[in-house]
């Protein structure tokens, strides 16, 4: 159709990554060709069809989500570049997602599985996923003049949402990094490289690195991937009492609250929040219960009062609600 032509122009216009466009219009053909009306007459109802559809189809709720996502965008074209007359009928039709925790390596399994990695060139990609919090992508793009090696740092072009950044590597990665390139015999630009068969000598895909991880997490016993990689940099450092900001800035997040899912993780510093927390109100909850004691009854909280020699011949004192109230005392005749 030619819209959906003029449509994969305009999102070209706007500098789309080719894998962005490549999966926006693939969900349009497959919404155009279930569609048994015209475009401009496509109402929530036909919406609606269409996600009982891809929940025929076994769709998880995400990539619906993201089919929902992406006629969204396409219907606000039509209607302000296309000028149809027509409101956006995916309005206010959504699909209720989990949130499930990020998942992240422990620090005993982080150990197992790099003991596993004996490839310098893997050990060496994966530990920029660990330590510096890289992106698969991002890590199968990466060219040898993008690492500063004086300076520690490696810069990331047109990362996530075509940002560049700039991220620091640690020292056992940078050993990684240099051990591997001490080996390398290509003088080819990227920087990781396929080492065995027809492609030997270019750059290596990104599938290519989650088929290694898949191996090194079947070889280990661990359910390990890229992502939890970098999942495991973000919690080790929010651990290590890094700045949100700070995390932010390093994973390439666009916005905080993205970052912030790191927070909702079991992690050493909500636990130590917690008890410092705690003890500040477990403290000042006691100083209040001393002042309320001693208002009612002139004395401390747990404070015994002696008895009267008197009372001590001939009565008996009997406690009220253990000490926080006033006491009573009860008259008793001695028996002869």
């Amino acid at each position: 159709m030619e819209i959906i032509e003029r449509y994969r122009r305009s999102l070209k216009r706007k500098n789309y990554s080719p894998v962005t466009l490549k999966n926006y219009l693939n969900r349009i053909d497959r919404f155009v060709l279930w569609l048994n009306v015209p475009l401009k007459d496509t109402t929530r109802g036909e919406i609606g069809a269409y996600v009982d559809h891809l929940l025929r189809k076994r769709l998880c709720p995400k990539t619906i989500a993201c089919h929902l996502q992406t006629l969204h965008v396409f219907f606000e074209y039509l209607i302000d570049e296309e000028h149809m007359p027509m409101t956006n009928p995916v309005t206010r039709v959504s699909v209720r997602l989990p949130k499930p925790l990020p998942r992240c390596l422990k620090d005993g399994e982080t150990e197992k599985l790099l003991a596993v990695i004996k490839d310098p060139r893997d050990k060496a990609m994966f530990m920029l996923m660990l330590r510096s919090g890289l992106r698969v992508n991002e890590v199968a793009h990466l060219t040898i003049d993008a690492v500063d090696y004086r300076r520690r740092q490696i810069f990331v072009y047109s990362g996530k949402g075509a940002r560049d950044r700039v991220v620091y590597v640690s020292d056992d990665a940078l050993n990684a990094l240099t051990n591997y390139l001490e080996k390398r015999l290509s003088k080819a630009k990227g920087l990781f490289l396929v080492q065995k068969g027809p492609l030997t000598g270019t750059s290596i895909s990104v599938r290519g690195i989650q088929k290694r991880i898949e191996y090194y997490a079947k070889k280990s016993g661990l359910k390990a991937s890229c992502h939890r990689l970098r999942h495991t940099f973000a919690t080790q450092l929010l651990n290590a009492d890094t700045d949100l900001a700070t995390i932010q800035d390093l994973l390439g997040h666009e916005h905080i609250t993205t970052t912030q899912r790191y927070c909702r993780v079991a992690n050493l510093k909500v636990q130590r929040d917690y008890y410092k927390a705690m003890e500040t109100v477990l403290k000042r909850t006691q100083a209040e219960e001393d002042k309320r004691v001693h208002m009612n009854t002139g004395r401390r909280s747990g404070e015994v009062i002696p008895l009267h020699p008197r009372e001590e011949a001939g009565y008996e004192s009997i406690e009220a609600n253990e000490g926080e109230r006033r006491w009573r005392t009860v008259r008793r005749m001695k028996r002869n």
